[in-house]
């Protein structure tokens, strides 16, 4: 046995090594630049969005402002994912010019970190990228219900979905629709007027007694220019009977 204990106590002190040193020379996982695009292909469904990101180069921006020092306040990003851009009419992307499809990219981007608890305190309206809200340029409003942060554009309503990605820099949060500005697709279009009630047909009976015709009058010329015409005819019968 004391021999046996010498070796057994080499063999244990030999793993007990080994695993030390393997964990001492384990690197950290890498951590480099904020890349927008990146995280949304992490979170997955959001394709259309980040063709959109990238074609308007504003993917570019976005992780120029998250990688420049002198950016200290920091973006919050509100991605539609497909099935959201899937429920647009026909062609409303394809409608827009170049330039609009920038605008409307950074209507999804608000120039500052703003965490969920933030949206309670919020003022409305909201700053975009896309223009200043302030002179009445791409409005964005926020109301809060409980734990539940609901957007409007004057064109559609959404609801912040969930969280896909925070870091006290930059948020990204999932909505339910696609956030069309006012700006380039209008205000909500106004319901059509109720159409007019037929006008009823006056019959006979319910025209004014004004307008219908007065024939007494009539009537009763016609009876005496034909007693007249009687009593003509009466002594000219006479007459000629006296003559004979």
């Amino acid at each position: 046995m004391n021999a046996l204990f010498p070796i057994s106590f080499f063999l244990v002190s030999l793993l007990f090594c080994n695993s030390v040193s393997a964990q001492s020379t384990q690197s950290p996982a890498p951590s480099g630049p904020t890349n927008i695009t990146g995280i949304l292909e992490k979170a997955g469904q959001f394709s259309t969005f980040i063709k959109l990101l990238k074609s308007t180069q504003q993917s570019d921006q976005i992780n120029n402002q998250l990688n420049n020092s002198n950016q200290g306040q920091g973006l919050t990003v509100l991605a539609p994912p497909d099935n959201a851009f899937a429920n647009l009419k026909p062609g409303t992307l394809n409608s827009l010019s170049d330039q609009q499809k920038v605008q409307l990219v950074q209507f999804h981007v608000l120039p500052n970190f703003i965490s969920m608890s933030q949206f309670q305190t919020v003022s409305n309206p909201l700053r975009t990228q896309a223009g200043n809200s302030n002179a009445g340029q791409f409005p964005l409003n926020v109301t809060t219900s409980g734990s539940q942060v609901n957007l409007t554009t004057g064109v559609v309503d959404a609801v912040v979905a969930n969280t896909i990605y925070t870091d006290g820099q930059l948020a990204v949060y999932q909505v339910d629709k696609v956030l069309l500005p006012v700006d380039l697709f209008g205000s909500v279009e106004a319901p059509a007027p109720a159409p007019a009630k037929p006008v009823k047909a006056v019959s006979g009976s319910d025209a004014p007694a004004a307008a219908s015709k007065d024939t007494s009058s009539d009537n009763s010329g016609a009876a005496e220019a034909l007693s007249y015409r009687f009593a003509a005819v009466v002594g000219f019968m006479v007459a000629l009977a006296l003559q004979q």
